[in-house]
């Protein structure tokens, strides 16, 4: 099982940016997916960006044009740039690589 480790939430104005890193331990990162979610309390987790082994992003149409993800294979980290935040982005944010999860990163997005 991979260890998962996020970092990098935080407080932001609405407008800000922020960028979320994943850092995972184990030699099979570099040929597998990760995902970012996030949930929100009172709501359900839901999947904000995917990244497969080769690079190719799928985002939820909440974060499209706003959000990136990216991964450093070498670093085995994964990383989620967000722009433009809005407060209804402010949630509870985990990576997730098979069936291993992170224990997650606050955003909080307020004036």
């Amino acid at each position: 099982q991979v260890r998962l480790v996020e970092s990098g939430g935080g407080l932001v104005q609405p407008g800000g940016s922020l960028r979320l890193s994943c850092a995972a331990s184990g030699s099979i990162f570099s040929v597998n997916a990760v995902d970012w979610y996030r949930q929100a309390p009172g709501n359900q987790r839901e999947l904000v960006a995917h990244i497969s082994g080769g690079g190719a992003t799928v985002y939820a149409d909440a974060v499209k044009g706003r959000f990136t993800i990216s991964r450093d294979n070498a670093k085995s980290t994964v990383y989620l740039q967000m722009n433009s935040l809005k407060p209804e982005d402010t949630a509870v944010y985990y990576c997730s690589l098979g069936v291993s999860w992170g224990h997650g990163t606050q955003v909080t997005v307020s004036s």
